[in-house]
């Protein structure tokens, strides 16, 4: 299936789940393209594409989140009546909480899984957007999991620094409304070397939810998903192997 905002790189029909994925900050769809081969075949994958990257790189780019979680939310909520089968998100760091504010408009999701992103009580402004390239440059280092490339090739900045800053500026102007709950369980991942997130902070997503919560953490820091991408495929398709998630069939040899 691929449509404006969903890609599938590689389509199972008789899969058992459906996952969608919600790329981090000044990222696209393409940041999943490998994950299908690591997953088990019960699962499907499909990629959220955002504006303004990738092979939408024309469009305009959006810089309100619950604006961008309304955009995907129709075609999301179209693809889980189609496949008739559980659906799960998950989202890394920006993704995360487009991931959870889709969650909270979908009708029954299965489960959401957030990646390196604090939950609504601990989300706080931000002014990294409204810095020059210097700061923008600064901060991206600061974090790591940035190609050196970016920071090289002057084209590629002046193509990839107007996508970077609006992310920014949709995170860092993010206000969630308190007090919505998901009925689904909720997994927190979390990596102990994370200068972003505390253990603490992660843990409570168990406020999010009357479903159920459980906390993973994995070593490394904001992008420890990158070089652990085996062992994070390893875990999602673990918390996704549940009863409250999975039909009964899927759970067969």
């Amino acid at each position: 299936m691929t449509t404006p905002w969903l890609r599938c790189y590689q389509p199972r029909p008789d899969a058992r789940l459906r996952l969608v994925c919600f790329p981090h900050a000044g990222s696209g769809a393409g940041a999943f393209r490998g994950w299908p081969q690591l997953l088990p075949p019960w699962i499907e994958l499909l990629a959220v594409q955002y504006p303004g990257r990738e092979d939408r790189f024309t469009e305009p780019l959006l810089t309100d989140l619950t604006a961008l979680a309304e955009a995907v939310l129709p075609e999301v909520a179209a693809f889980a009546s189609l496949a008739g089968r559980p659906l799960a998100l998950f989202g890394h760091s920006m993704g995360a909480a487009i991931a959870h504010e889709v969650a909270l408009r979908l009708p029954d999701p299965a489960h959401l899984i957030v990646s390196a992103r604090e939950p609504v009580e601990h989300v706080s402004a931000g002014e990294v957007h409204l810095g020059d390239d210097a700061a923008l440059r600064a901060e991206l280092a600061r974090l790591g999991g940035t190609s050196r490339l970016l920071f090289e090739d002057a084209e590629l900045w002046q193509l990839m620094a107007p996508v970077i800053r609006a992310d920014y500026r949709l995170i860092e102007t993010y206000r969630p409304p308190p007090g919505r709950l998901l009925s689904c369980p909720v997994t927190a991942f979390a990596a102990l070397a994370d200068t972003e997130l505390t253990l603490g902070q992660a843990g409570d997503w168990a406020h999010a939810t009357t479903g159920g919560f459980t906390l993973r953490t994995f070593p490394g820091d904001h992008f420890y998903l990158v070089p652990q991408r085996h062992q994070v495929a390893a875990a999602i398709a673990d918390c996704l192997l549940t009863p409250t998630t999975l039909l009964p069939e899927a759970c067969s040899p």
